[in-house]
């Protein structure tokens, strides 16, 4: 890469995906290994201990994601990725060194809170940051990321579950080393963050205009006077004035309020329920990340080895070698998905993706229906279920993982894109503590029939996609308004251009080199002070 912030931008991006995925698939692989089971007989011992085990790391991430959209706001990107670094140390060191299972809840919940954080906080910071021509590369490398730390967790697992044998003697460090190695990613996020720049949008918002200029010019590496650095500027300039606009519009009493900024990021919320078409938007992109997640996908992930165990595979090493070869046909598959999503079309990767897991679903629901009493007589049986599962995977990787997300960042119009982003992602999280908690009593219960019941959702979640959601594939605005059938975009646009002409950016495009205006607007008038980050 020519740029080096943007090759750092990418890094980081990474570092945010990486712990979000090692989290996903670390505790799944200690729950197997004999030393973690002698260590903590209450979790093994109880389906619904295991749930809430592996769920309260969701339950701190929809925390740590609904409060984001705030917090970024109010704090500063910069500093709210340092501070989910330091959740995560604070849980993954927490859990590394539990004697009993309430160290190891806590630290759950503490590093659910940081990865919750980073997984809103930390594409919106590099996507600010990066050059205009890879910021939408980077919400799919995002589930690219996740992947490739799911793999490093499940391969690191099985690597450590040969210390000191793979039975009753095993070591207590081959759980104890995953769970340390998860906090090391954390630990370089929160040094490295420092050496990185503030979001120039942040700063233009916080009306250090001229650093956000100086920022900008040392990103892309060329001086501020460079006619794309100029360009780039004055659209950040462009949205920061609209979006106070449209606030000011909306909230005449609070616009002007200094003393509020807690109250004035927690109102733009209710533009959601102002406007019939930002809340249908936002309830299509809550439902998106409700059926991502019933699919299944995550059962799989987190339970893996428990799941390979129950279709055969008895011997705990087996059951984590074949979850690494999940979290193999996982990274391999996502590559070509985000590499298409932009040719192919969200909703023909998500109806064929539906499509596809469904049949393995129901495959794997007959076999153990039928081989579950006996499976030493249908080994073979058990071992197409084993397929059947990473088939599953494939088709998760190339359609609901990376459609889901990419849908979110774009179905938005100006105004509530922000907000509408926060909460649909919050969805995920919480119907992902939903998942992970249910599962494990299902399993036990009614086996098979867990199979099936995400069978059925996966044929729910492809009629949504059918009935409700258009195609957004390289669509503006104003034509993602015609394909929900609504206005607000067109009414963005046309308010967002107003501000462009004002600012100077549309007679820069048009070749016309002028002086662009002093001061942002608030509420009408040339912008107060602000405090300083």
């Amino acid at each position: 890469m020519d740029n080096k912030h943007a090759f750092f931008i990418a890094i980081f991006a990474s570092f945010g995906g990486l712990l979000y995925g090692y989290q996903q698939g670390v505790l799944g692989q200690a729950l197997v290994m004999p030393a973690f089971i002698e260590q903590f007989p209450d979790v093994h011992n109880s389906a619904t201990a295991t749930g809430w085990l592996t769920s309260i790391l969701q339950l701190g991430g929809w925390l740590g994601a609904i409060t984001s959209g705030v917090l970024c706001e109010v704090f500063s990107r910069k500093h709210s990725i340092a501070a989910a670094s330091l959740w995560v140390i604070l849980g993954s060191y927490l859990c590394a060194g539990a004697s009993s299972s309430s160290y190891l809840l806590a630290g759950r919940f503490f590093t659910g809170i940081g990865v919750g954080t980073l997984s809103a906080v930390g594409p919106l910071y590099n996507a600010e940051l990066a050059p205009p021509e890879i910021r939408g590369f980077l919400v799919a490398l995002q589930q690219l990321t996740t992947t490739i730390g799911i793999l490093l967790a499940y391969w690191i697992a099985y690597g450590t579950s040969h210390i000191g044998g793979t039975g009753k003697g095993q070591s207590q460090w081959a759980w104890r080393l995953p769970l340390i190695a998860q906090g090391i990613p954390a630990v370089i996020l929160s040094i490295g963050v420092w050496f990185m720049p503030f979001s120039p949008r942040l700063l233009m918002n916080k009306g250090r205009e001229e650093e956000a200029l100086q920022t900008l010019a040392n990103l892309r590496g060329l001086p501020k006077e460079h006619v794309l650095v100029q360009i780039e500027h004055l659209e950040i300039k462009s949205e920061v004035v609209f979006e106070r606009r449209a606030f000011a519009k909306r909230f005449p009493s609070l616009g002007g309020d200094n003393q509020s900024i807690f109250k004035r990021e927690i109102a733009q919320y209710t533009n959601i329920f102002r406007s019939k078409d930002s809340f249908k938007r936002v309830a299509l992109g809550s439902l998106v990340m409700f059926f991502q997640q019933w699919t299944g996908i995550d059962s799989i992930i987190y339970y893996a080895p428990v799941i390979f165990q129950s279709l055969g595979l008895t011997s705990g090493t087996s059951a984590l070698l074949a979850t690494g070869i999940t979290g193999i046909i996982n990274v391999a598959t996502t590559i070509p998905a985000i590499l298409v999503i932009d040719k192919v079309g969200r909703r023909p990767l998500a109806l064929i993706g539906s499509v596809h897991m469904f049949i393995c679903q129901i495959i794997i629901g007959v076999i153990v229906a039928t081989c579950q009493d006996n499976w030493k007589e249908h080994a073979a049986a058990g071992w197409v279920a084993v397929v059947m599962v990473w088939l599953y995977i494939v088709g998760f990787a190339y359609s609901w993982g990376p459609v889901s997300w990419t849908l979110i960042a774009e179905i938005f119009p100006l105004s509530i894109r922000a907000k509408g982003t926060s909460i649909s992602a919050s969805s995920n999280w919480m119907n992902n503590f939903v998942i992970a908690f249910i599962t494990p009593p299902m399993l036990k219960s009614i086996s098979w029939g867990t199979y099936i019941f995400f069978a059925a959702w996966l044929a729910l979640g492809g009629a949504f996609i059918w009935f409700f959601i258009p195609e957004t594939k390289g669509k503006t605005l104003e034509e993602m308004d015609a394909a929900f059938g609504s206005h607000s975009s067109v009414e963005d646009i046309e308010e967002l251009a107003r501000v462009q002409q004002e600012v100077g950016l549309t007679d820069l495009l048009n070749g016309e080199h002028v002086m662009p205006f002093d001061g942002l607007e608030k509420n009408g008038a040339e912008v107060e002070e602000v405090e300083s980050i």
